[in-house]
């Protein structure tokens, strides 16, 4: 039985994380903390979550829980996520991180501390989307520079980094396929007398409103005909059961940087 521990359980997505680990085979939640002087700390988790009384408190501290668990899944802020892989590295414990926003030194610091102890680091733990990771790369390969490519992606109105994670990977996917550099090509906004668009442009659009889960559309517009590959989360508990299945799935393996084309065999 691998042991998980959830970082930030009564957030959005840790609250479902915990829900949905009570009934998972293989698993069991063996703790749940929030931030330091978290309003919350000491009512049952379970009953927070909507799942029934467990008998686990909320604590506002990962060194309260952390001896008690394998496995610590963290969909936070970087900040909080690099403080928490700092103390799992040190007492050698597993992380799956799904955390966004994260800067390019920031994911490098996490490498780093996954050459201690085996981490799963992914910006979108849908299955669907994992697939479609790897469908972009084929269909890019093949369309090459004929195909004007764009991505749109749309979340809530409470989402802090922009665009989202998962449209960032989409288009570093496509742009690895294609032999671009995305910090070159990629565009994030248009506005004004902008001049035609190069062939080798990225487009990447941000949507922020209501409660929109996660829409993501890959567009690739050629003459006389265009390629739409879209997913449409409806429910977080899609990134939360991937979450899971990472988890089980991390309890076995060497320390190393992992993301979820690993776990789901795609590599």
């Amino acid at each position: 039985m691998t042991r998980i521990i959830v970082a930030g359980a009564t957030g959005r997505m840790g609250s479902r994380i915990v829900a949905l680990s009570m009934n998972y085979p293989g698993l069991q939640l063996a703790g749940a903390f929030e931030r330091k002087g978290h309003a919350s700390a000491g009512k049952d988790i379970g009953l927070m979550s909507g799942c029934g009384e467990c008998n686990i408190p909320l604590v506002d501290n990962l060194e309260a829980v952390i001896d008690s668990g394998d496995v610590i899944i963290d969909f936070t802020m970087p900040e909080s996520t690099l403080n928490n892989i700092q103390l799992a590295a040190s007492k050698k414990k597993s992380m799956i991180i799904g955390t966004t926003g994260l800067s390019q030194q920031q994911i490098d610091t996490i490498g780093k501390y996954a050459s201690e102890v085996p981490v799963v680091l992914a910006p979108n733990m849908s299955v669907g989307v994992n697939l479609i990771f790897k469908v972009l790369k084929d269909v890019a390969k093949v369309l090459g520079d004929d195909y004007d490519i764009e991505i749109v992606e749309a979340h809530h109105r409470l989402k802090k980094d922009a665009p989202s994670g998962t449209a960032l990977k989409m288009a570093q996917v496509i742009a690895e396929a294609v032999d671009r550099n995305l910090d070159d090509v990629a565009v994030y906004a248009r506005k004004g007398i902008i001049g035609e668009r190069t062939k080798k442009e990225i487009g990447i659009q941000t949507v922020r409103a209501g409660d929109i889960v996660g829409d993501h559309t890959v567009l690739f517009g050629g003459l006389g005909e265009r390629i739409e590959i879209t997913h449409k989360a409806s429910s977080r508990d899609t990134f939360a059961r991937g979450a899971l299945r990472a988890a089980l799935w991390l309890a076995d393996q060497k320390p190393g940087l992992y993301d979820m084309q690993d776990v789901l065999g795609l590599k």
